[in-house]
């Protein structure tokens, strides 16, 4: 019993080495990581030289609602990603109730991840969207076919376009039961990157 799981797991590594996955991976990280580097340097160049960080985001509670930030955060998750995940997380540290805040953070982003899967599901209907999309998102669907399951947990994990591996997989009809549990590992990302980010700015 025990061979037969080590062979199917050997087979599942040659798989994903021979149709790049492991590569994938590898490049798309390191093509993240000079973002968040930039964006790091950035804050840490702020806060020695313009302002503190722990000033910044308390000026930001104090004069925005929060349920301003939680929208602006949650339309963001529902489009792309288009903001960086962190600024937020940083953001609930200074909240009265940070854990809540990190939480609520968390289930907005899956939420976000959860209308941009069944987008790509209604989108398709309309034709001239099916084609644009297809055209624009062809390497997201073919990776999403090659991968699936796996490639939405590396976009839930990792500083990856997590939405954009939930479109993919709407847009090949991804079975919905199997996607639930691979997006819900969204939840983790917000636990580890809070603990680091809250470990960092005390």
């Amino acid at each position: 019993m025990q061979k037969q799981k080590k062979s199917r797991a050997r087979l599942l590594h040659q798989y994903y080495k021979y149709t790049g996955f492991y590569a994938f991976i590898w490049n798309s990280t390191k093509k993240a990581l000079i973002p968040i580097a930039i964006f790091v340097g950035i804050l840490l160049y702020v806060n020695y030289k313009v302002m503190s960080i722990n000033d910044m985001l308390l000026y930001v509670t104090q004069n925005y609602s929060d349920t301003f930030v939680f929208t602006l955060f949650f339309i963001s998750e529902s489009f792309l990603g288009l903001l960086p995940p962190d600024i937020f997380i940083a953001w609930t540290k200074n909240a009265d109730t940070p854990l809540l805040y990190l939480t609520l953070l968390a289930v907005l982003s899956l939420a976000g991840g959860i209308i941009s899967y069944y987008k790509g599901r209604t989108l398709l209907l309309v034709p001239k969207i099916n084609d644009y999309l297809e055209g624009k998102m062809s390497k997201h669907i073919n990776n999403m076919q090659k991968w699936g399951g796996f490639l939405i947990a590396v976009g839930a994990l990792l500083p990856l376009p997590f939405a954009m591996a939930c479109l993919a997989a709407g847009m090949i009809k991804f079975p919905q039961r199997h996607f639930f549990v691979f997006a819900s590992l969204r939840v983790f990302r917000f636990v580890i990157y809070g603990y680091a980010i809250y470990s960092a700015l005390s």
